[in-house]
């Protein structure tokens, strides 16, 4: 019982030290999957991803008749930032964007690529615009600029705030960054062929050298039998069925006197050959055939 159970540990265990050096064995594998996935990440960010270009604008909240004269008027400016911030993504200010610069689009779908943000600790309101055309970009900003300058104007009953910087046509697109996908392009190829080769090496229990015998069936190898180029070992001409006898390792068909093929006697199996003919095997396997190779 005890022989089995460590059987059993000594299979379920993880080389870390063989695991690393398995690795090592397929680095030109892991670096032909990294390179493949910097390839076919760039490919895509390329070609198949439409750029985004993004334009802001700039107003302040204050009007030009506005006098800041102590600290509760800058506090009161703070307060209605955040009140302009809303506003500014509200039905009446977008709509007439839209009407404005006769775009073909509704409320709902404009409203997705206009980000309004109060930058921390002043009084300026900050209009983002993302579109795939940069021009459109920069009018769409502008024109919600002007659009919430008049709409504040017609709340608060006095002057349009003022616009402090408007949007300029944005030269390069602000999305997708190649050199960020390309890099993560390779990061997942390398991840995924390595996850791959660990996976079949967690699963592969078979023995293939003399050392795995001693490690995993903890009996020493006296001798060990080459195959012939070519010869692939299977488990049944190994250990034969359950229940009788193993089978000759290796054995050739002999023609009797009339010309019928026949097969010599297998002989017993010495200790050398069992724990040779082991190799190939998993040492699951090989728990309940360690009594003949112990004999």
């Amino acid at each position: 019982m005890d022989t089995q159970s460590k059987l059993y540990e000594d299979a379920d265990e993880i080389d870390l030290l063989e695991l690393c050096y398995m690795l090592l064995r397929h680095v030109k594998l892991l670096a032909a999957c990294l390179l493949a996935g910097a390839v076919l990440a760039g490919v895509v960010t390329k070609f198949l991803i439409t750029p985004i270009y993004t334009a802001s604008s700039q107003i302040y909240i204050f009007t030009k008749t506005t006098s800041v004269t102590s600290l509760a008027d800058l506090q009161i400016g703070t307060q209605l930032a955040s009140d302009f911030q809303i506003l500014g993504t509200s039905r009446p200010v977008i709509e007439r964007v839209i009407r404005t610069l006769r775009l073909d689009t509704t409320y709902e779908k404009l409203l997705q690529t206009i980000t309004v943000t109060n930058l921390s600790n002043s009084r300026i309101l900050e209009i983002t615009v993302e579109n795939p055309d940069p021009q459109l970009a920069s009018d769409i900003s502008n024109a919600m600029a002007e659009s919430l300058s008049l709409r504040v104007a017609e709340i608060m009953n006095t002057d349009q705030p003022s616009i402090v910087a408007n949007a300029v046509v944005p030269a390069k697109p602000s999305s997708p960054r190649l050199s960020r996908n390309v890099a993560l392009g390779a990061l997942l190829g390398f991840v995924l062929c390595a996850g791959v080769l660990v996976v079949q090496f967690l699963l592969d229990d078979t023995i293939k050298t003399a050392e795995d015998v001693e490690k995993y069936l903890h009996i020493n190898t006296l001798a060990a039998i080459p195959l012939e180029h070519g010869q692939e070992p299977s488990r049944k001409a190994l250990w034969g069925k359950p229940g009788k006898r193993p089978a000759l390792l290796a054995g050739k068909p002999s023609t009797g006197s009339k010309g019928r093929k026949s097969y010599a006697a297998p002989a017993e199996p010495s200790a050398s050959a069992s724990a040779s003919a082991a190799e190939g095997a998993s040492p699951r396997a090989l728990k309940t055939k360690s009594a003949h190779i112990k004999k």
